[in-house]
């Protein structure tokens, strides 16, 4: 399985924590500076466990502090979580926890009160995006050590928009109008989420809400998803999918396989795209015809949108992931600092270098060389099969303007204190499931702005 799906996985099911009421036990264990500490990862990959504890060598040998890493499969982790919790045994740090997982962990008194904030000003706030700051906090006070992040983007075909003399299609109405154009001879205009049961989908239309300014909430709480803006961000998806994609129920693999077959002339997806295009994993490899003569045709002809504008939209915008480490409740507090405050230091370029089309460093650099770690991404090799730095294949300006991405990453719900309902939202993917009739032309827009705000409010009726 490659990692995208994983990764959505992981945010799905990390949810079923919002439903639970767990007991915040970690106060019984002794915070003490013990030379021993117990670390959970979400990153259970074999190369990158390999990696992870090759980091973690180092850091013992220059530190004294063993460390006990425990891989935690996705699907696993709500329940080894909530369970280790009501035993007051919990990990004394967890690593790559999404931002609504953070926020749920924040719910259920799970964090260390003050370690999480003390390592970012050990570090320097200057040195990390400011954005991956705001969205890890919470009324000024740090719940999390924001490590890397990625953020969503419409992929589309360079070459087909300069045959037709299409501009990028960085706006609802010019994704529009390159969609109606491009729709013809066996390639539709744009494949993008559409299965009910599917995250993906969740992050598709809000990468595309968020474009228009359609909010999940007010700053009061309450659900505005009848919004003009939502209703027309509604519009514009039901449309586009009626119109000019592929017919049926797509998620994140077929969104992916079809603009690989060169079926498609754009497609929404993560930047863990990026590897895949370039023909660097073996499992997801482009199949256009092109491709049999040239395996980098794709990557050498498709260009890359990370912020877009709809109509009512202030500016452009995009949806965002940050994942975090973090210190928990009742952590042996100076160890557990020290450990992030490694991996956020010396093993940082080995962190992010796992897989750095999906790991953009959200410190971008030290105190004393302010863009070291951003310098470092820049050649770190991507890949699974072969190895390549995305700089070679892609170019500086590209590369430049993913790295850029996380300082305007957007995400419903987290900036008005709603992270405890967008993480029982994720688990029951009430947006998603309104699309089906929207889609296929069963509803309009504004009826299923009218369902999906009844569901939501339903939903958050149940987590207060």
């Amino acid at each position: 399985m490659s990692a995208p799906p994983m990764r959505i996985l992981a945010t799905t099911l990390i949810m079923a924590l919002a439903g639970s009421t767990l007991l915040a036990c970690g106060d019984d264990k002794p915070e003490s500076d013990s030379k021993k500490i117990t670390v959970w990862s979400l990153e259970d990959v074999a190369d990158r466990v390999t990696a992870t504890k090759a980091i973690i060598a180092d850091f013992t040998a220059k530190s004294g502090i063993q460390v006990e890493l425990v891989t935690v499969n996705e699907d696993q982790f709500p329940s080894l979580i909530a369970a280790n919790a009501a035993a007051g045994d919990l990990p004394d740090v967890v690593g790559s926890v999404s931002l609504a997982g953070i926020r749920t962990l924040a719910g259920n008194e799970l964090l260390h009160a003050s370690a999480n904030t003390e390592i970012v000003d050990t570090l320097g706030k200057q040195t990390f995006s400011p954005r991956a700051l705001e969205l890890t906090s919470d009324d000024g006070k740090q719940l999390s050590v924001p490590s890397d992040g990625w953020g969503q983007l419409l992929v589309y075909r360079k070459d087909l928009f300069d045959a037709a003399g299409l501009p990028a299609p960085d706006t609802y109405e010019r994704i529009t109008a390159a969609a109606a154009r491009l729709n013809t001879g066996g390639v539709a205009g744009i494949t993008a989420a559409t299965a009910p049961s599917d995250v993906f989908t969740q992050q598709t239309f809000e990468h595309l809400a968020l474009a228009n300014g359609c909010q999940l909430t007010d700053d009061a709480g309450g659900i505005t998803l009848d919004s003009p803006q939502c209703i027309e961000a509604f519009r514009f998806y039901g449309d586009l999918i009626r119109n000019s994609s592929v017919k049926g129920a797509q998620d994140v693999d077929t969104t992916r396989a079809t603009y690989f077959a060169g079926k498609a002339a754009m497609v929404v997806w993560s930047p863990f795209i990026l590897d895949e295009l370039a023909g660097l994993r073996n499992d997801a490899k482009p199949t256009c015809p092109q491709c049999q003569a040239d395996p980098a045709f794709l990557a050498k002809n498709s260009g890359f949108v990370t912020a877009i504008k709809g109509p009512n939209g202030a500016e452009p915008a995009q949806y965002g992931e940050i994942s975090s480490w973090a210190v928990l409740d009742g952590a042996a507090a100076g160890s557990a600092k020290s450990f992030v405050e490694y991996m956020l230091g010396d093993g940082y370029p080995r962190w992010f270098g796992m897989s750095p089309e999906g790991r953009f460093p959200v410190r971008k650099g030290t105190q004393a060389e302010p863009e070291a770690y951003l310098t470092a991404w820049n050649t770190s090799q991507a890949g699974v099969d072969a190895k390549k730095p995305l700089a070679d294949v892609y170019g500086d300006e590209v590369l430049a303007t993913l790295r850029r991405s996380p300082d305007t990453f957007q995400r419903w719900g987290l900036g008005q204190g709603q992270g405890k309902l967008v993480g029982a939202m994720l688990g029951e993917l009430p947006v998603p499931k309104v699309m089906n009739d929207l889609v296929s032309g069963k509803s309009d827009a504004a009826a299923t702005a009218a369902r999906a705000k009844k569901d939501v409010e339903a939903i958050k009726a149940g987590v207060n």
